[in-house]
């Protein structure tokens, strides 16, 4: 992929370093900056949304219209988010962002006017909110793309990036809970709304060098040539299918969203609530955020050779986490699990996206995204959606037992294959990092 640096020659090494070595290229400049506070401001502005809805919109629809929202804006992302990765790759990624900043201004805007004046109607809601998910359809694909363009260091952009979202997740329920408490939801649609007017300024600000800004839109003389939507989606496909480690990793993430991910938060939130208290899973979900953030660190710092293999350790380590919400340990214990469940899903993550960063030509990296995004979500939808009808067959313990079983599993899984296994870190000709021009895109 193309960089924004200029880079040192380096002798390529056979056997990458665990650690990063003593000289590395300059992150924090003008363009990585100016990311940083878009993705920063609006994943903040994100966090304070489930509080934020969670609280108005059941105050005067009740836990029905809650879900009713919530799930709109979900199934309207999982339906156009194949569709954003097309056109962020047929566009340009940093466009596409913009225009879906600027439509969540004018949802977020919308809805805090009408908390303000009174009682919002149900379909308003229901319309801002559905106008809200294809916002995040069309931006979320992008953001991908985005970081090989804006950063010489995909991995440290990526961890870095991470504890940004763990921070933005720690102080955004927090913060909305006491603005509603204090004045009322209008405000924290306001807020939300100022956020992404930042983010799109920010990104609008950024100035990508001659040579990469024809990488952020690299299809649009496929566009003008009469490259069909259908042939679009089609190639983002087949690029996705043709890297055996990238569709075993999604297959095995849905099986993750349904067994795992998904029903952990309502089960796990009944058990702790109703054996030490409420406030007792709200401090769990801090050190769950805290180690999100160690985890983003201690990725900065590693280099793996392997680093879906090192991933998949600390994914074996995640397990940890529903063990002990299963089986009732002392709180102090919990934290610490839920502490190292956030640093091992971080390390993954960052493993994982730098991953498909670097080994994904940069035409339909958006498209390849997308497809990865699509798998994941709705893996997780359902398992949210299964969690109640399953407490029918079962109880909570039991299901979570199941699910330290089936994140058990998935780690196996994950070994076993020997593309997801063996893949190593790109480091193009040169010895450059990933990313640097002439990096040949991974199989």
């Amino acid at each position: 992929m193309t960089t924004l640096h200029a880079r040192t020659p380096q002798t390529p090494r056979t056997d990458p370093p665990t650690a990063l070595p003593p000289t590395r290229l300059p992150l924090w400049d003008r363009r990585f900056t100016l990311f940083f506070t878009a993705r920063t401001v609006s994943l903040f502005g994100d966090a304070m949304m489930p509080v934020a809805t969670a609280l108005a919109v059941g105050a005067l629809y009740g836990i029905s219209g809650v879900g009713f929202v919530l799930g709109t804006w979900t199934g309207t992302f999982v339906v156009l988010v194949l569709f954003g990765g097309v056109f962020a790759d047929r566009f340009g990624a940093r466009r596409m962002m913009v225009g879906a900043d600027l439509v969540r201004v004018l949802t977020q805007g919308v809805l805090a006017a009408a908390f303000f004046v009174g009682t919002p109607p149900f379909w308003l809601l229901m319309t801002m909110a559905a106008l809200a998910g294809a916002a995040v359809a069309m931006f979320l694909p992008g953001t991908n793309g985005m970081v090989p363009l804006v950063a010489g260091e995909p991995q440290r952009a990526n961890a870095t990036l991470k504890v940004a979202d763990a921070l933005a997740h720690l102080l955004g329920p927090a913060c909305a809970g006491l603005l509603i408490a204090l004045t009322n939801a209008g405000t924290v649609y306001a807020i939300d709304a100022g956020t992404f007017a930042l983010s799109a300024l920010c990104l609008a600000l950024i100035r990508l060098a001659p040579a990469v800004a024809s990488a952020d839109a690299p299809t649009d003389a496929a566009a003008r040539t009469g490259s069909s939507l259908r042939r679009d989606l089609r190639q983002g496909w087949q690029e996705f299918r043709a890297r055996t480690w990238m569709w075993a990793v999604i297959l095995i993430w849905v099986v993750y969203g349904v067994l795992l991910f998904g029903p952990l938060v309502p089960l796990s939130s009944a058990l702790v609530g109703d054996r030490l208290g409420p406030n007792a899973y709200g401090l769990a979900v801090s050190f769950l955020g805290a180690g999100t953030v160690l985890g983003g660190l201690l990725a900065m710092r590693l280099r793996p050779a392997r680093p879906l293999a090192a991933g998949t350790v600390a994914m074996a380590l995640y397990t940890v986490l529903p063990l002990c919400v299963a089986f009732g340990t002392a709180l102090p214990v919990l934290l610490a699990g839920h502490a190292l469940g956030g640093g091992a899903l971080a390390f993954w993550s960052v493993m994982w996206a730098t991953s498909v960063q670097t080994h994904t030509p940069p035409a339909v990296l958006n498209r390849v995204s997308a497809y990865e995004l699509a798998g994941s979500v709705s893996g997780i939808a359902l398992g949210q959606i299964l969690a109640g009808p399953a407490l029918a067959l079962a109880s909570p313990q039991h299901l979570l037992l199941v699910s330290a079983g089936a994140g058990l599993a998935g780690a196996a899984a994950l070994f076993a294959v020997p593309a997801i296994r063996t893949l190593r870190r790109a480091v193009p000709p040169g010895g450059g990092e990933p990313g640097a021009p002439g990096g040949p895109p991974g199989q």
